[in-house]
């Protein structure tokens, strides 16, 4: 009978770095140290998922934000500019990356779950490599440490919203059927990565890029903040196809059941 048999997580915003605030922060000073150029937490939000230097470029795609870059510098965005910004995001990123460490309620638990099932830990990221190693020391010590992270330039073919990291992670894994595989993230080009890949995928609403929340905010949010906050969210997901919506990784045991059952009927993602 199949069964669920690994679990490919995101890291910030899903796994860790409640409301995915390492990456966002750090893209608004890259482009006012780069530039002098001033975007929004929002603004950066909104391609949260890309690869960081497609990150850059679709940013500055946004037409408000390339409205704005005009009236500026007299031109648009060209790639040698993206590149700029992407050189001085770097250090900065892999320099507090680690400032953003701390691990989303439930994450420790839910693994533990997981692994009692003998499901595989997997992970994958928009971060680079250079970013990722400065990150997973500091994952590890706090209690996640998966049997596979993929950065997003460890491949030459690309990252997300392509299915690249996920199937990278199932061959490291030695897993065989993707129907056996879910997909967990808090960006839409990581649902479409999990998608693209044939998997089952989670998407998480209160945790994550999407509400924008902190953990503390999450916590002594009222029922009416959470819900504002919960359809937002769902509002970003509503075309992605997402097979599931939860509001953090500490509800995910519960999908997991399901799907096992959906699996024992002979269904597939």
């Amino acid at each position: 009978m199949k069964q669920i048999k690994g679990v490919i997580f995101d890291l910030a915003g899903t796994v860790v770095d409640f409301g995915s605030f390492a990456p966002t922060t750090i893209f608004v000073e890259a482009f006012r140290r780069g530039f002098d150029f001033d975007i929004s937490l929002q603004e950066a939000r909104v391609p949260m998922g890309l690869g960081k230097w497609d990150h850059i470029k679709a940013v500055g795609e946004l037409p408000e934000v390339a409205a704005r870059w005009h009236a500026q510098f007299d031109r648009k965005m060209e790639e040698s500019d993206i590149d700029a910004i992407y050189e001085t995001f770097m250090p900065l990123q892999i320099a507090k990356v680690g400032e953003h460490a701390d691990l989303i309620p439930g994450t420790e638990s839910v693994v533990a779950v997981l692994r009692e099932q003998d499901i595989k830990i997997g992970a994958c990221t928009g971060y680079p490599r250079a970013v990722l190693d400065a990150l997973l020391p500091a994952l590890n010590a706090n209690g996640f440490v998966p049997d596979c992270v993929v950065a997003t330039d460890d491949l030459a073919v690309g990252g997300r919203p392509a299915a690249f990291m996920a199937l990278k992670n199932m061959l490291e894994l030695g897993l065989g059927d993707v129907s056996t595989c879910i997909k967990v993230d808090d960006s839409v080009p990581g649902i479409c990565e999990g998608l693209n890949a044939g998997m089952w995928t989670v998407a998480l609403l209160l945790s994550g890029n999407e509400a924008g929340l902190t953990q503390e905010q999450f916590e002594s949010a009222d029922i009416n903040t959470l819900n504002a906050a919960r359809e937002k969210a769902q509002k970003a997901f509503s075309h992605s196809g997402s097979h599931y919506q939860i509001d953090t990784i500490a509800d995910l045991p519960k999908v997991v059941a399901d799907i096992n059952l959906r699996l024992a009927r002979g269904e597939r993602p």
